[in-house]
């Protein structure tokens, strides 16, 4: 009974984003509403972090905008505002988050990239 109560409260999972891990360099487009119109933003940076759970999974992507600052910004996982996400670069990391990014810029800020054979 409290099964089926749970899944019923589930958002369906959005089947364009794929599992990303910290240090890929993705591309996530979402859908914007500005007044009547819809157009799709492209974001696109480095996960520093991911959140598992049902309903409340998301990962954070973090870019450098103009003038070296930094913008970070959470996506829902199950959000239908999602268009999709692409991987561009899967890189190499021993940790799950990735804040010491948030204080280094430049050269000590990139990550070894992970080749898949």
């Amino acid at each position: 009974m409290s099964q089926d109560l749970l899944k019923s409260v589930l958002a369906p999972e959005n089947p364009n984003v794929p599992q990303v891990r910290p240090g890929d360099v993705v591309d996530v487009h979402v859908r914007i509403k500005e007044g009547n119109r819809e157009r799709i933003q492209v974001f696109r940076g480095t996960v520093i972090r991911v959140r598992d759970g049902a309903n409340e999974a998301n990962f954070t992507v973090r870019r450098v905008a103009s003038n070296g600052i930094g913008v970070e910004r959470t996506f829902l996982r199950r959000s239908p505002l999602i268009e999709k996400v692409v991987i561009e670069r899967r890189s190499f990391v021993r940790r799950s988050r990735l804040y010491f990014l948030r204080e280094r810029t430049g050269k000590s800020a990139r990550l070894k990239q992970k080749f898949s054979n």
